[in-house]
């Protein structure tokens, strides 16, 4: 059944709604206010809600979902292609309508509150993180001027950095004053490592609880936070029509230039989540380098650069989720890394 179209532009305050009359072709445009947004839903017909998937738009597609109406959310990037002239929230409305439209374009999935509070806990994550590491940095910056070089890595500097200042302190390096407030920062750095490690429990907390997460978490290089992060980010797998689809949502997959019939292919082209890519290169690294290698990643490694085999092996490790996934299998680590055979 063709529904009518609405686009919708979200804000914190007032919205902007851009609505065709299917029949006489009339153009609305309307401004709601936030307080009566669910009421204008709730009494308007059943319509396909389009709206740019930003901040707020996962709360809004399930408020109006549950309403009686079809909801699609739309990348922000495939949704600038079709504005117009000066950028206004009118324009902003019905370069949306327009974008929803169009059969190319592919939905993101609508997230749940459990997915999102999951997502909301690895940003906190990274946000303690980022802080940890700049009062960790400033600690080295300030006694690299007196003379004190402290060893790489955060466990490696907790461990010494005790030592060194006693020492320093019995060989008048540094001001007393500057040792106490330096004493003050490791609290601070305590404290954050806290915060840090709290989060990490909740996580597994809800990877206990969830199966999905528990599925992915066998395959070599997918932790928790890998674990969690793609099954919360993705929500269903089955969305994604093959696994190859799947990794070049991530991003691990080459660009593409081609002209006159001839292709030529890139570096990895980054688009997608970041954040989901980080985790796999990174757990791929430390398979590469902590786990006993397959013949397959052997003979990669001869041929390729070693940053190469280990996005080659993220990817690997992406398609391999989609399919314990999306077709229910169980993983399989002697399909994984199956053994060489022995030579007679």
């Amino acid at each position: 059944m063709n529904l009518p179209v609405i686009g919708l532009d979200l804000a914190k305050s007032v919205f902007q709604l851009h609505i065709v009359d299917a029949e006489s072709g009339e153009i609305q445009r309307r401004q709601i206010k936030r307080a009566r947004l669910t009421e204008f839903f709730a009494k308007c017909q059943p319509s396909l809600v389009a709206m740019e998937a930003c901040g707020s738009a996962h709360y809004w597609a399930r408020t109006i979902r549950s309403l009686g109406h079809q909801v699609k959310l739309l990348p922000a990037q495939h949704v600038k292609a079709f504005l117009l002239r000066d950028k206004t929230d009118a324009m902003d409305a019905q370069a949306i309508w327009v974008a929803a439209q169009q059969p190319h374009i592919l939905p993101v999935p609508v997230k749940s509150e459990r997915q999102q509070a999951c997502l909301a806990l690895h940003g906190m994550r990274r946000q303690l993180m980022k802080m940890r590491i700049m009062q960790t940095n400033a600690l080295r910056g300030i006694l690299a001027e007196f003379g004190i070089a402290m060893p790489v890595g955060h466990n490696q500097l907790l461990k010494t950095i005790q030592g060194e200042l006693a020492r320093a302190q019995q060989q008048d390096l540094l001001p007393a004053d500057l040792v106490v407030s330096v004493q003050e920062q490791l609290k601070r750095i305590e404290g954050l490592q806290d915060d840090i490690d709290h989060i990490a429990q909740r996580l597994c907390a809800m990877i206990r609880e969830d199966r999905q997460m528990q599925a992915i978490q066998q395959i070599p290089g997918v932790g928790e936070l890998t674990a969690s992060a793609l099954v919360a980010a993705v929500g269903d797998f089955c969305t994604f029509k093959s696994a190859r689809q799947f990794a070049s949502w991530v991003g691990l997959v080459p660009r593409h230039v081609g002209t006159g019939g001839k292709t030529q292919q890139l570096g990895i082209s980054k688009r997608g989540d970041t954040y989901l890519r980080t985790l796999l290169i990174a757990g791929a690294r430390a398979v590469i380098a902590r786990s006993e290698k397959s013949g397959w990643l052997e003979r990669l490694l001869q041929r390729r650069h070693y940053n190469v085999v280990v996005v080659a092996l993220a990817n690997k490790m992406a398609r391999t989720a989609w399919a314990v996934l999306a077709k229910g299998l169980a993983f399989d680590r002697q399909r994984w890394n199956p053994l060489e055979e022995a030579t007679p």
